[in-house]
């Protein structure tokens, strides 16, 4: 067990929220209307965040066979949607920055109905894994509302102040992204920090499994985009949208249900960290692939 007290909880809550709402800053009702015109590439987006990465999760879960808690560590990554991290590494590696942010978009409204299902339906149909929602007794309207409250609404009132005044959005923006994102690796390093010898000791369990998942994300949303004939930037966007989750989100989700559940906080927390260094990895390559053939 990972500590981590429920007053923390909540703190960590309104954190998770306030990085959503700066997200939601910098998006317009344009960036759902652009994406409405193309419902090919939504359906695709669609497809593959709420479908082909948690099945591929499920099916790596049986390949594999890890603990039980890791295996719903790895159902609760994919069953989040992508986070402003992914919107970064889009644009870092020459990827499509609208689709991304409109597919976070998306993603994120459809979260709340989304995220509680496919982590309810694919924990009990692996046996394993639902033993432990059974002995926790998951609240599915509590789970639905925490997930609602954490970015359904930071969105909708972040977009209706841009939308209102965009240099106003602008200014709190500044302000409010680079400060959430201190707070948030801040608790990060101190829930580490609490709990060193426990991450130190069963870390090498979930390093090589993260590493796997995290790439699956990547390949699969790859090759589905270019299985749907998308082009380059959008295979691009679609690798870092299933690789790179909600990962905040995850954690919260992990203290809040999961009373800090040892296989599951070290899943997600490596994930944390990992899928940043991948894809930074990723992008860089990419764009120096890019540079390569504008040169030749």
């Amino acid at each position: 067990i990972v500590s981590f007290d429920s007053n923390d909880t909540w703190i960590f809550n309104i954190v998770i929220a306030l990085v959503m709402f700066g997200v939601a800053l910098g998006i317009t009702k344009e960036d759902f209307k652009n994406l409405l015109k193309k419902p090919k590439i939504l359906l695709s987006g669609l497809f593959a965040q709420f479908f082909i990465f948690p099945l591929v999760t499920f099916l790596l879960i049986i390949t594999i066979n890890p603990p039980p808690s890791v295996a719903l560590g790895m159902i609760l990554i994919a069953s989040c949607p992508g986070g402003n991290v992914s919107i970064f590494l889009t644009q870092l590696s020459g990827g499509n920055s609208a689709f991304s942010i409109s597919l976070t978009a998306f993603m994120t409204l459809f979260a709340g109905l989304f995220t509680p299902f496919c982590l309810s339906f694919l924990g009990n149909l692996y046996e394993p894994t639902s033993g432990i929602l059974k002995e926790i007794q998951l609240d599915h309207y509590k789970l639905v509302r925490l997930v609602i409250l954490t970015l359904g609404v930071p969105l909708i009132v972040g977009m209706f102040i841009n939308h209102n005044s965009k240099a106003l959005a602008n200014k709190i923006s500044k302000i409010l992204k680079p400060i959430s994102l201190l707070i948030f690796i801040g608790f990060i390093i101190v829930v580490v920090k609490n709990n060193f010898d426990v991450f130190i000791n069963y870390l090498k369990y979930v390093i090589l499994i993260v590493i796997i998942h995290n790439l699956s994300g990547m390949v699969s949303g790859f090759y589905f985009g270019k299985l749907m004939n998308l082009s380059l930037p959008y295979q691009k966007t679609l690798a870092f949208e299933l690789a790179i989750p909600n990962v905040g989100l995850a954690l919260l989700l992990v203290f809040a249900f999961f009373n800090g559940l040892g296989g599951m906080a070290l899943c997600v927390g490596f994930w944390a960290v990992w899928n940043v260094i991948s894809g930074l990895l990723l992008s860089f390559y990419w764009k120096k692939k890019l540079k390569k053939i504008i040169n030749t």
